[in-house]
């Protein structure tokens, strides 16, 4: 299956920013930064990279049901929305 990449651009600016997020986490503890601050951060990164994993799986299961002729079937996709669990 094939994902719509025009659908999914939100979703590619969610995860450069979750990259740019990551990058300020690692300067964060390479100069030694309070905990509480790298964890809020780290938490934010987690969060953003759920979030356009969710998008992505929501979109598929999308093309799925319009074209039943699709290759997932309800084991791929269970498969999939456990990965991100």
């Amino acid at each position: 299956m094939q994902l719509d990449t025009t659908e999914l651009a939100p979703t590619v600016n969610r995860l450069k920013r979750a990259q740019g997020q990551l990058a300020a986490v690692v300067r964060m503890l390479e100069e030694g930064r309070d905990c509480k601050d790298v964890v809020t951060q780290l938490a934010a990164v987690s969060k953003a990279l759920d979030r356009a994993g969710f998008a992505i799986i929501a979109s598929g299961l999308e093309q799925c049901l319009t074209d039943p002729d699709g290759s997932l079937d309800k084991k791929d996709m269970e498969k999939m929305f456990l990965s991100l669990a």
